[in-house]
């Protein structure tokens, strides 16, 4: 199982990371996710008395549009775009996994 696996995996769906933890995660400056907030291109992250808390999915986009970003040279939208479609994707497989199961 790889790192990033263990650390999403171990990240319970009612725990937050802050800014600066996510940002480690990501190996990105603080900055980097501050300037894609601005943007819009974290739909789910919330601020709570001035602070940014961040879900384990929010982990997962932000590895993944990091991984975009420095791969293949995107620009933040098309990284962000992109997140958005794994993110589909992902949820339409437990879909059909689950009504497999069934």
């Amino acid at each position: 199982m790889r790192d990033e696996e263990i650390l999403i995996g171990s990240l319970m769906e009612n725990s937050w990371l802050t800014l600066e933890q996510l940002a480690a995660a990501c190996t990105v400056e603080p900055t980097w996710l501050l300037r894609h907030i601005e943007e819009g291109l974290f739909p789910h992250a919330e601020s709570v008395a001035g602070v940014w808390c961040f879900s384990s999915p929010s982990l997962r986009r932000a590895r993944r549009m990091r991984q975009l970003e420095r791969d293949f040279d995107a620009v933040p939208e098309l990284a962000a775009l992109v997140a958005d479609l794994m993110e589909e994707l992902d949820e339409l497989r437990a879909r059909v996994g689950s009504a497999g199961a069934g």
